[in-house]
């Protein structure tokens, strides 16, 4: 009974004896992992890990994304007592092992060294043979996941949901720039431009190497369940990985980012879209951008840690039933 465990529940991220089930400790208190999940660094019989990537020396505007996974984790404590909502009953906590897998460890002052070290952050967790979900951190972080992700699955598809494309011209593969990596994902082959597709667009950018776009008007013309069934299409049954840029979101959704954009989608509009995408060939994915200084309200800290959720839910959706309790 969940009113009988709030009494004696508390610092789930350690006391927690499996990987699976709900919790009910006081959202206000305990210590924080997400989702109450329990901190591990053993792997074994881990389906899935959440992890934390606290870097934002990328960044062109306004930084403080390096606070992100801590924030997430912290609001994720709103959403650890039921089943969520709009998944037909489906209860991801408890039907698959997964851990807080704690942030990735690397010298803040080595810059260059930074994308190897996260490469092999995720490969690790890859060959443990589970899946992974990264908290950001800014948008470049995607890029090293990505190429851990393409030496066990061979070129991706790539769901972008951003304000900006991230594509633009960037030929020296050593930069690090949160403004360029999927350029580089695509000319290193990680992903397939013509079966990825970006979503809430609203920069220009005149060259986006062939991926299909539905910029932030065309999913306010068409609305949320049209815009999920044609990103379906485009994806077909490819291997998907999944990219949460916060700024996708109106700022008035969400403020506390590095580079906001008006015009985006409201939280609404993307957990539709999000919910409706269930069904795809999710691999791994990722919520970025997430910059706590600018939003005292901590609203979007809260808009990232549900679309983690709705990230572990497309994840689960398609491996529901494969594994015994």
């Amino acid at each position: 009974m969940a009113l009988e465990d709030a009494k004696s529940q508390v610092d789930q991220a350690f006391t927690r004896e499996n990987s699976r089930g709900l919790s009910y400790e006081s959202s206000f208190g305990g210590a924080l992992s997400f989702l109450r999940r329990r901190y591990s660094k053993d792997l074994t019989g881990v389906d899935l890990a959440v992890t934390g990537v606290p870097f934002d020396q990328a960044v062109t505007n306004r930084p403080g994304a390096r606070l992100g996974p801590r924030a997430v984790r912290e609001a994720s404590a709103l959403q650890v007592f039921d089943p969520p909502y709009g998944w037909d009953g489906f209860s991801p906590l408890e039907e698959f092992d997964i851990v807080d897998y704690g942030d990735l460890a690397f010298d803040y002052a080595n810059v260059p060294a930074f994308p190897a070290a996260l490469t092999e952050h995720i490969r690790g967790i890859l060959k443990a043979g589970a899946g992974s979900i990264a908290l950001g951190g800014d948008h470049y972080i995607s890029f090293p996941i990505l190429r851990a992700y393409a030496e066990k699955f061979g070129p991706l598809s790539l769901l972008q949901f951003d304000a900006h494309s991230d594509t633009w011209a960037d030929d020296d593969m050593d930069r690090v720039d949160h403004g360029t990596m999927f350029y580089k994902a695509v000319k290193e082959g990680l992903i397939d431009p013509e079966r990825s597709v970006q979503v809430g667009i609203r920069t220009v950018n005149a060259d986006n190497l062939g991926v299909p776009t539905i910029d932030a008007r065309e999913v306010h013309e068409r609305g949320p369940a049209e815009t999920a069934r044609e990103i379906k299409e485009i994806l077909g049954d490819s291997q998907v990985y999944v990219t949460f840029d916060i700024d996708c979101l109106d700022p008035a959704f969400a403020p506390g980012t590095g580079t906001p954009v008006w015009g985006g989608l409201s939280s609404g509009q993307a957990a539709i879209i999000l919910r409706d995408l269930a069904g795809i060939n999710m691999v791994g994915g990722d919520v970025v951008e997430v910059s706590p200084p600018y939003d005292t309200s901590g609203a979007t800290a809260v808009a990232g840690a549900h679309v983690a959720m709705e990230l572990i839910c497309l994840w689960g959706w398609t491996r529901r039933g494969r594994r015994a309790g």
